[in-house]
C-alpha cells in the first residue's frame, strides 16, 4: 500500500483512542472528573517519572489524559516544552493514539480579539523562544506549522481559531514580544509547538484547545491575572474539551 492510501485509510477509520496532553492539575482534574477517568495504577511510562495517566472510557473512544505530574525537585506543576515534549513522546509510544489533544490556559492577545475565557482552537503553532539567527536554522528555530484541520469543528461550535506561539516563559520579553509579532500569534502558551513537534514526527493529527487567563497586551501583570482566572477559565476549558470529545464520538478523522 502507498503512504498516500495509508493516510486516507487512516482518515477514513473511525477515531477510538485519544490522548490529552494538560499541563497542570488544576487544568487535568476538572476534565478527570467529568469523563470518569481513574489514575493508571499500572503505569504504561518508565519508572521514576512523575508522568500521570488518567483513563477511562467514553462513550465509544478511549480516553488517556496525561498530566505530566509534579517536579520531583521543586514540587510544582512541570510545566514547559521539555516535559510537554517527553510525554507526548512516550504517550505515543506506549499507546499509539488516533489522535491528540492539547488543551490548556494561554494567554491572549486584545489587539487579535482574545478576551478572557475565550476558547481558541490554534490553526497554526511556532515558537518565539528559539533565536537561532543563522539561515535555514532561524526557521527550524521557530518550527511554524500549520495544525491538523477541524473546519466541521470550528463550525460546530462557532471557535475562536488563532495563531499559537509557545516559550518557556510566563512573561515576555521584548525579544520574545517581537518574535510573538512576527509569528502573527492571537494567543502563547508553554506547549503547544512541542507537541505539535512530536505530533509531526509520528503524523500523528493534534487538536490544540487553549483557553485565555491573561491578556498579554493589557494594563495587568501577567502572573496576577493568570492566577486570578486559572479556576474560571479552567471551567471553561472543561466545558469545551467535552463539547470537542462529544463531537469526536463516532466519527473519522475527515469528519473533523
Amino acid at each position: 500500500m502507498a503512504p498516500s492510501e495509508t493516510v486516507s485509510a487512516t482518515q477514513e477509520k473511525p477515531i477510538s483512542t485519544i490522548v490529552i496532553i494538560i499541563a497542570m492539575q488544576t487544568e487535568a482534574l476538572p476534565l478527570v472528573n467529568s469523563l470518569q477517568l481513574v489514575e493508571d495504577k499500572n503505569p504504561v511510562f518508565p519508572q521514576g517519572v512523575p508522568w500521570v495517566r488518567y483513563v477511562g472510557s467514553y462513550k465509544d473512544l478511549q480516553i488517556n489524559l496525561i498530566w505530566p505530574g509534579k517536579d520531583s525537585l521543586f514540587g510544582v506543576d512541570s510545566v514547559g516544552t521539555v516535559s510537554a515534549s517527553l510525554v507526548t513522546y512516550a504517550s505515543f509510544q506506549a499507546l499509539n493514539p488516533d489522535l491528540i489533544i492539547n488543551a490548556g490556559t494561554a494567554g491572549g492577545f486584545k489587539a487579535k480579539g482574545a478576551n478572557i475565557g475565550d476558547v481558541f482552537i490554534a490553526t497554526d503553532v511556532a515558537f518565539h523562544d528559539r533565536r537561532i539567527p543563522i539561515p535555514v536554522f532561524d526557521q527550524y528555530g521557530i518550527g511554524a506549522r500549520k495544525t491538523f484541520s477541524t473546519p466541521n469543528l470550528l463550525k460546530e461550535f462557532d471557535l475562536k481559531s488563532g495563531k499559537l506561539s509557545t516559550g518557556d516563559s510566563l512573561d515576555m520579553s521584548t525579544y520574545d514580544e517581537a518574535a510573538i509579532l512576527a509569528n502573527d500569534a492571537t494567543i502563547k502558551d508553554m506547549e503547544g509547538a512541542a507537541v505539535a513537534y512530536v505530533a509531526d514526527l509520528f503524523s500523528v493529527p493534534c487538536i490544540f484547545l487553549k483557553a485565555v487567563t491573561d491578556i498579554v497586551d493589557g494594563d495587568k501583570p501577567t502572573p496576577e491575572e493568570f492566577l486570578q482566572n486559572l479556576v474560571a477559565v479552567t471551567a471553561a476549558l472543561d466545558r469545551t474539551v467535552i463539547k470537542v470529545v462529544d463531537f469526536i464520538s463516532g466519527k473519522c478523522l475527515s469528519e473533523l
